[in-house]
C-alpha cells in the first residue's frame, strides 16, 4: 500500500466518507461507533494541542490573532478569543456549513484534555527538543482532526471555515487550511500579537498534516485507490 506516492495527500480536496461517517452533520441519533470515533478524534486533537502548548515555542495562530484583537480593542484575551470564534462561526453562514454535536463537543472535550493532560507534560529545556515536540504536536493534531472530521457530526469553528472555503474554491484542503492559519498569524501580528517559531510551523504545517491524516485514513479504511 502506497501512502505517499508523490505526496498525493497534498491534493486531497474533501473529507472522505468512511464506514463511521454520519450521513449528515446535524444528526441527533448517530451510530455509537460514530460518536466513539468523534470523541477519540477530539481527544487526540486535544493531546496535540497540549503538546504544542507544552513545547513553548510560540502560541497558536488564533491566539496571536486574539492577542492582536485584545491589544486594539482593549478586551481581555478570553473575550477576544470568544469574539474571534464568534466571527468565524458567523462566516459559516455564507459558506453553508452545518453545526452538529461535534461542534459542541469540540469545545468541551479539547478544553477538558488541556485541563487534565497539560499539567503532566513537561516543557523540554533544550530548544531543539521543544521544536521537535512542536512538530509532534502538529502531527497529532492533524491526526485527531482527520478522525473527528470524517465522523461528520459537525466541525469546530476553524475546521468548518476550512471545509466551507474548500467547497467554495475546490482547492486542496492542505492549502486552504494553511492559508487560513497564515492569514490569522499575519492579521494578529499586524495588530500587535506575538509570533514565535512554533506559531509559524503550525501555520505552515497544520494544513498538510490534516490532509495527510485524511488521505491515510481513506487509504486504510475507504478502499480508495491511491
Amino acid at each position: 500500500m502506497k501512502f505517499f506516492p508523490r505526496l498525493s495527500f497534498l491534493s486531497v480536496k474533501a473529507v472522505p466518507t468512511l464506514s463511521w461517517s454520519s450521513p449528515k452533520p446535524l444528526n441527533l441519533r448517530p451510530d455509537l461507533v460514530t460518536v466513539i470515533l468523534l470523541i477519540v478524534g477530539l481527544i487526540i486533537f486535544g493531546l496535540g494541542e497540549a503538546l504544542l502548548i507544552a513545547a513553548g515555542t510560540g502560541v497558536s495562530p488564533w491566539t496571536v490573532l486574539a492577542q492582536g484583537v485584545s491589544q486594539q480593542a482593549g478586551w481581555s484575551i478570553g473575550l477576544s478569543t470568544f469574539m474571534v470564534s464568534l466571527t468565524v462561526l458567523i462566516l459559516w453562514w455564507p459558506l453553508k456549513q452545518v453545526p452538529g454535536i461535534g461542534t459542541l463537543l469540540n469545545a468541551i472535550i479539547i478544553a477538558l484534555v488541556l485541563e487534565f493532560v497539560l499539567p503532566y507534560i513537561p516543557t523540554p529545556e533544550i530548544y531543539i527538543s521543544q521544536v521537535l515536540l512542536t512538530l509532534l504536536g502538529i502531527l497529532i493534531t492533524g491526526l485527531g482532526s482527520g478522525i473527528y472530521l470524517i465522523a461528520n457530526l459537525g466541525p469546530g469553528p476553524r475546521d468548518g471555515l476550512m471545509t466551507g472555503l474548500q467547497q467554495q474554491t475546490n482547492l486542496p484542503i492542505a492549502w486552504i487550511r494553511s492559508g487560513i492559519e497564515l492569514s490569522a498569524v499575519i492579521i494578529g501580528w499586524s495588530l500587535g500579537g506575538v509570533v514565535g517559531l512554533g506559531t509559524v510551523l503550525f501555520a505552515v504545517l497544520i494544513g498538510p498534516s490534516v490532509a495527510c491524516s485524511l488521505f491515510i485514513l481513506d487509504q486504510m479504511f475507504g478502499g480508495a485507490e491511491g
